[in-house]
């Protein structure tokens, strides 16, 4: 059997419907804290078991009969590590055949502050025994484009990562990669840095917006501080902001840059172009 960790958020369900396209829907478990949001799924044939990050008590029972496991890293910054060691310690002692773990990208050099904690996991990882893949992810596109409607708002795309090249892709692309890994034989030991296929600079992506909107909408570049307090007063918690402004920061340096093309020849297609997530996103806020 195939589990996902998180199969309740938005990496996780697309992670299921690009396996549940070769692998039959009882051969999948979707581990969740709360089932009640994944019935759909249940609805469709996924076995569903109740999981938290948090509770250890309860990942030996969650992982019985699984041989392949996907570890989608926990949302909650700061205490990700202690998390994803109840799951690595349990799929130790369940035996479980592959751990996929997704990781960031170049987590071992990288500049985020964000890339600590998969470190971290990925040092676990390697003392617990269990033959793991590392997925390391870069930047899904949808984080940048979540701005869309502030930037036709104030009539301006506001960050910190000047001409810091991008290579990002949808959460989808990401998705479809890891249910590939998931599927494909003799994955233990490989690291997959993941990114899009072509890269931009947020002046670019300002750009882009620009034209779909039909009118300017120009990028300005702050200081990593004066970002951080830009987004606090547009309502989000400080250290929230401070993680954005920082990740910004480091991407001006490279740190969300990569041009091995490993992402799109694991998908066995081009990785979604950022141009037309950019339009379809301008379409979205203007029609919200």
């Amino acid at each position: 059997m195939i589990a996902l960790t998180g199969a309740s958020g938005q990496l996780g369900r697309l992670a299921i419907d690009a396996l549940l396209r070769t692998v039959p829907a009882q051969h999948i478990v979707a581990l969740v804290r709360t089932p009640a949001k994944v019935q759909d799924l249940a609805a469709r044939g996924v076995v569903v078991r109740q999981a938290d990050y948090a509770d250890p008590a309860g990942w030996d029972a969650a992982l019985q009969g699984v041989q392949r496991l996907l570890l989608i890293s926990s949302s909650e910054v700061g205490q990700r590590v202690a998390q994803h060691r109840n799951v690595i310690d349990a799929a130790r002692r369940a035996g479980v055949e592959l751990l996929a773990y997704t990781s960031v990208l170049h987590a071992d050099t990288s500049a985020l502050e964000l890339a600590r904690e998969h470190r971290d996991t990925e040092a676990l990882l390697r003392a617990s025994g269990v033959p793991h893949v590392l997925l390391r992810n870069g930047w899904y596109t949808e984080n940048y484009l979540a701005g869309v409607g502030a930037a036709l708002q104030h009539g301006v795309l506001a960050g910190s990562a000047g001409e810091g090249r991008i290579a990002s892709a949808a959460r989808a692309d990401y998705a479809e990669a890891a249910a590939a890994v998931l599927r494909a034989p003799e994955q233990a030991g490989k690291v997959h840095e993941l990114a899009g296929d072509s890269a931009y600079t947020l002046a670019e992506l300002a750009a882009e917006i620009s034209r779909a909107a039909g009118r300017a909408i120009p990028y300005r570049d702050l200081p990593e501080a004066d970002y951080a307090r830009m987004l606090e007063g547009a309502g989000l918690p400080p250290a929230f902001a401070a993680i954005l402004a920082q990740s910004d920061a480091a991407a001006a340096q490279g740190a969300l840059f990569d041009g091995g093309g490993q992402l799109s020849r694991l998908i066995g297609r081009p990785t979604t172009p950022w141009q037309a997530q950019a339009a379809d996103a301008v379409r979205a806020a203007a029609a919200g």
